[in-house]
């Protein structure tokens, strides 16, 4: 055992859990004292696991401790602050001289600093900590893992902690403590955990290093069936939400594509190009917060997403007036302009904002994700997304089954003739429900910004599963909508563990056409000016 270490550990197991933070006097010691002093106050540091001193051992591990006169300073960047409160200190004619410690302390200072962090306020700073001491820890760190184990409530540390606690406790000559680091790693299911066990079962008994207790041999074994049969589950679990995940984001892009092409029977090859106008009002408004409202810079969704919504809605209320109103009823021409659309949209893009793409930023509360099991890490902002879904099928449903214009554009759908007999400006509806279409892909723009870069291309990796996903579900219908984009996700992420992204997209496609093949109307029937087609 090193014996700066030993005497650093032997403090902290006899400690009592009551905190310290260093003070003045720790401070000076550090300055001015000699290399016993020192040790004795990064000892008192770790026995308290004072978090607090880590910026004042950090600076004097890096050379940035100082004194001048009979003070302590820290000079970071040419300016000297007070090492406790950080404020300003003014030296009038004080000559300033650097800190020095030898080899001793400053391992003394490294091993103290790794066992300090795990006591950190910020779980992320706890979290870096354990897995640095996954790499290379040793069964002298055993008291302090176990100090800090007691009191973590993160989940994901205290799984990296007793991956620590279990791995050293596996290479004790104790048979009790090895069966005991078994079950603290069989309760920790993870790939590294059960290579660990791999590695003490051996290829049998003969193996140097490998197990040879029969007992511990057995339980070896069971630990590591048990630790395969969750990370299944994990996995399992994850292609569900991932299916969930990607189908919502399906369910975002093709929800407009429901209005256009399912309810006014519009083919819209520009559609993607609207998911992209929506994406770009989400990194506009967010420049816009970086720069001149950076404290509220975690609420920017909330103005981005009625942003993203009007610009598309007026993009695609334009697209409507100019391009689309004048070849209704004629999908080969429609599919042709709105196709020539879409190009021009993308080089508007590309001459305004460049070529390159840009990064939209989560906010503070996106980032990051939640620990489901071990294994299994659910990011927020995927959740973030799959909420926001639901809310916007909420709302689309609500426009489309309880609001005069939901009636006014399932008249026109119905029965464009009779409707405006009955003195209904088809017109105008076909304008605003096209606008609504646009808007909600807008929407959809907004929601893909979160979770990957920005760029004048962004829809047209959209564009045709959007279509798979309104014809798959039956033109028209919001219901099917939803079951195709969630369905076409599950699928999707089923298969490309075993076929790759390119070739399920290709199996997915080739289902589809079969499957239109047996029943051209989709899951559901269509109604309408959409049924009169098929």
């Amino acid at each position: 055992m090193r014996p700066a270490l030993s005497v650093t550990l032997l403090a902290l197991a006899a400690a009592s859990p009551a905190a310290m933070a260093i003070d003045q006097t720790g401070v000076d010691k550090l300055a001015f004292g000699d290399a016993s002093a020192r040790m004795e106050v990064v000892q008192a540091a770790v026995t308290a696991s004072d978090a607090g001193a880590i910026p004042v051992l950090r600076a004097l591990l890096e050379g940035k401790l100082a004194t001048a006169g009979r003070k302590a300073v820290l000079a970071e960047a040419g300016v000297f602050l007070d090492p406790l409160t950080r404020a300003p200190v003014d030296l009038p004619g004080e000559e300033v001289e650097k800190v020095s410690i030898n080899n001793r302390l400053r391992r003394t200072l490294e091993r103290a600093l790794a066992a300090l962090a795990l006591f950190a306020p910020a779980s992320g700073e706890r979290l870096q900590a354990a897995r640095a001491l996954q790499e290379g820890a040793d069964e002298d760190v055993l008291p302090i893992v176990e100090r800090a184990l007691a009191q973590e409530k993160e989940p994901s540390v205290a799984d990296a902690l007793r991956s620590i606690q279990g791995a050293l406790l596996l290479g004790s000559a104790d048979r009790d403590k090895r069966l005991a680091a078994i079950d603290v790693l069989r309760r920790a299911p993870s790939t590294r955990n059960k290579r660990l066990l791999v590695q003490r079962l051996g290829r049998g008994p003969d193996d140097a290093g490998a197990e040879t207790d029969p007992a511990v041999r057995d339980a070896l074994l069971r630990g590591i069936h048990d630790i395969d049969a969750s990370l299944r589950v994990a996995e399992m679990a994850g292609w569900i939400f991932g299916g969930l995940s990607l189908g919502s984001i399906l369910l975002l892009a093709a929800l407009g594509l429901a209005i256009t092409f399912g309810l006014m029977g519009v083919i819209n090859m520009a559609h993607g190009e609207l998911l992209m106008i929506g994406a770009y009002a989400t990194w506009l408004v967010q420049s816009l917060f970086r720069s001149h409202f950076p404290g509220a810079f975690s609420c920017y969704l909330a103005v981005a997403a009625p942003a993203a919504f009007l610009a598309a809605g007026l993009v695609g209320l334009l697209l409507e007036v100019t391009v689309v109103r004048a070849l209704y009823g004629r999908p080969l021409e429609t599919l042709l302009a709105t196709w020539g659309a879409s190009l021009l949209l993308i080089q508007v893009v590309r001459s305004t904002f460049g070529a390159q793409n840009v990064e939209v930023a989560n906010p503070s509360w996106m980032s990051g994700g939640v620990t489901v099991m071990s294994g299994l890490v659910i990011p927020y902002n995927r959740i973030a997304i799959i909420a926001f879904s639901l809310l916007v099928l909420v709302i689309v449903w609500l426009l489309i089954a309880r609001t005069r214009l939901g009636l006014l554009v399932r008249a026109v759908m119905q029965n464009r003739r009779t409707a405006a007999s009955l003195g209904v400006a088809t017109p105008w509806v076909d304008m605003l429900a096209f606008a609504l279409g646009s808007g909600i892909a807008g929407l959809g723009g907004c929601a893909l910004s979160q979770i990957g870069n920005v760029g004048p291309e962004l829809g047209q990796a959209f564009i045709v599963d959007s279509f798979m996903v309104v014809v798959l579900g039956g033109v028209g219908q919001l219901a099917g909508t939803v079951i195709a984009a969630i369905g076409l996700g599950q699928v999707n992420k089923l298969l490309e563990p075993f076929a790759g992204a390119v070739l399920a997209k290709i199996a997915v496609l080739v289902v589809i056409i079969l499957f239109i093949q047996r029943r051209p109307q989709g899951l559901f029937a269509p109604r309408g000016r959409a049924a009169e087609d098929v």
